[in-house]
């Protein structure tokens, strides 16, 4: 089965105070981390990533970002952020019991000499993060890749994810923190 990229115009990005299913979308890698105030899943997907984040405890909150096709089927119930991914956008989501979450992503076009230097250096480089190179469209000989860099600490984790999408020479950046009160 191919697993190529939907076009970088049909992109959306999703934050849920709830898990989602996994057969709601096509896991490429995946990760898991645990802590002992909060766990998490790292998922590259077909379109994009999907993070589940989970603090531990009697009242668990549960925070899911999703950069996917906007054409995905996803839940409108307890979903917190919903933006296309378009431009250079920050956000902030209240999260019960005083969790944090914040955001940064950004979609850029580059022109494609930019774009294959990024995408060589993303291959090249050893990677203590996630990294998925998709098959190629038919259209363009190189594939996209997708690279999730997860750092943690005791009390928050910060995931910086980098999708390219060769058909568009676009490079699209995210950037998150989800982090537990002091």
């Amino acid at each position: 089965m191919l697993s190529v990229r939907p076009k970088v115009a049909e992109l959306a990005f999703h934050v849920f105070s709830r898990s989602l299913h996994p057969e709601l979308y096509r896991v490429h890698r995946t990760r898991r981390i645990e802590r002992s105030a909060y766990h998490a899943q790292v998922n590259i997907t077909n379109c994009g990533h999907v993070i589940t984040w989970n603090t531990t405890g009697s009242a668990p909150v549960t925070i899911c970002e999703v950069a996917t096709s906007a054409h995905q089927p996803l839940p409108s119930k307890r979903c917190l952020i919903s933006r296309s991914l378009k431009g250079s956008r920050t956000e902030k989501a209240e999260c019960r019991l005083g969790v944090g979450y914040q955001t940064h992503f950004q979609l850029e076009p580059v022109d494609p000499d930019m774009f294959f230097m990024v995408q060589q250096q993303l291959c090249k480089q050893p990677t203590e993060g996630l990294l998925h190179t998709f098959d190629a469209s038919g259209r363009m000989s190189l594939g996209a890749l997708s690279y999730v860099n997860i750092e943690t600490r005791q009390r928050s984790m910060l995931v910086q994810a980098i999708h390219t999408f060769p058909d568009d020479y676009a490079i699209v950046k995210v950037e998150s923190l989800f982090s537990l009160p002091d």
